[in-house]
């Protein structure tokens, strides 16, 4: 016999449906794939990563109130580094991981997974390689659920490479739908890099410049911040035009903290110039490393568990010209352009051109050394004057296809042209 419900019983089921539909209860997993110009695209939309190593707690607090999580996302932030940090994967890891996925797919950002002890099973390593499967298997289809990550500095540690290759498979197996990343040190060579990438979908270095004496962490002759931009185009080689490359920038690190080191933090300044030169030299992401660290923390960070004074001061006023909610977000993402764009009496200037729509954007910057005038040429027909972005009310005359400019050391501009 059928009975026809009570009004109160049908007002109720509709007052659950938003919940039965959230990202956190369906489970809905993403698809993260990499495009042609080595870009990110993350259910269909491309993304130029932006993370931090690691992030605040899951339910940590800015000094404004908010989640931490949330401030790192309000300022365009897009990935964090979670999984093994600093201890294997047993059963507290894993109830860990499953906060910060909550907590990413809460305020929209994707999780970098480091594998740790699981990213390379040896053969017949039967207890690592089930966990490895149930990793994976746990958190391939969450909403927070970014990228893995491979294993850490491998060429430097000197950790074989066929396990490594082993894991990916594995992951590949079991989830095609989010890439792996493995991350160097700035140490060996291309030849001695290029190996790793049969184990990664994604590849890049981590370079730290930042220290007394300068250039500490770097073994090459440049000390200077232009390290960065070096190490960019080697993992560029090493990619082979095959994989985007990351490269991890600093917040701070051991070479500053430890008991025999100095304290040092970049400028705002610094951190930009870093920032730029990577993707002017062909960055496809950028991350953050330290803000976590304890020892660089003033007592006021420490109790809330991150480094909040370096961001309010440095890393938040960067990312508002680079992150997913900058003016710059598509140009991030785009191919470099073919425009005959070329620059004279320039020593040190670096830069790239990316059209969008009918803008056409130069993104330049200075290595050390003078100060200098320089003379851009090669631009299409374009309106008489250029944008210098972040520096309002600044422009320049274009007469010709050409313009000129100052740069200093380590000085970045941003050029937008409108045809």
């Amino acid at each position: 016999m059928n009975k026809i419900l009570p009004l109160w019983h049908i007002i109720v089921a509709f007052a659950f449906l938003p919940f039965i539909s959230s990202p956190l209860l369906a489970q809905t997993g993403n698809k993260v794939t990499i495009n042609s110009d080595n870009v990110l695209v993350i259910n269909g939309k491309k993304i130029f990563p932006i993370g931090f190593t690691t992030a605040p707690l899951p339910d940590a607090k800015a000094p404004n109130g908010k989640n931490g999580i949330e401030e790192l996302a309000s300022a365009g932030g897009t990935f964090f580094r979670t999984g093994g940090n600093g201890r294997n994967w047993d059963e507290t890891v894993i109830a860990n991981e499953q906060k910060w996925q909550d907590t990413a797919a809460r305020y929209g950002m994707y999780c970098w997974v480091y594998l740790r002890d699981l990213a390379s099973i040896k053969p017949g390593d039967a207890k690592h390689e089930a966990m490895l499967r149930r990793v994976v298997n746990q958190f391939k289809d969450h909403p927070g659920m970014g990228i893995w990550k491979g294993a850490d500095e491998p060429e430097w540690g000197k950790v074989k490479v066929q396990p490594l290759i082993n894991a990916r498979e594995i992951v590949r197996e079991l989830d095609p739908n989010h890439p792996l990343a493995i991350i160097q040190a700035p140490r060996g060579t291309v030849q001695t890099m290029r190996p790793y990438n049969t184990a990664s979908d994604i590849t890049g270095a981590d370079v730290y410049p930042i220290s007394y004496p300068p250039g500490t962490h770097s073994l090459l002759p440049n000390k200077e911040l232009s390290m960065v931009g070096d190490y960019t185009k080697t993992m560029m080689q090493v990619a082979d035009g095959k994989m985007p490359v990351w490269m991890v920038l600093q917040i701070a690190w051991s070479g500053v903290v430890k008991p025999d080191k100095t304290l040092r933090f970049p400028t705002f300044a610094e951190e930009r110039f870093m920032s730029y030169q990577a993707i002017i030299n062909g960055a496809r992401g950028l991350l953050y490393f330290g803000g976590n660290v304890e020892q660089a923390m003033s007592p006021e960070d420490a109790k809330l568990g991150w480094n909040w004074t370096f961001w309010n001061r440095v890393l938040r006023p960067v990312l508002e010209e680079i992150g997913t909610k900058s003016p710059l977000a598509p140009v991030l993402v785009a191919p470099n352009s073919t425009l005959p764009i070329k620059v004279t009496d320039a020593k040190g200037v670096e830069f790239c051109v990316r059209e969008v729509g009918n803008e056409i954007y130069i993104l330049a910057c200075k290595r050390e050394g003078d100060t200098i005038k320089v003379e851009f040429s090669g631009l299409p027909s374009v309106k008489g004057e250029g944008e210098v972005m972040y520096e309002s009310p600044r422009k320049v005359e274009v007469k010709r296809g050409k313009f000129t400019d100052w740069f200093a050391p380590f000085d970045v501009h941003v050029y937008r042209f409108k045809r």
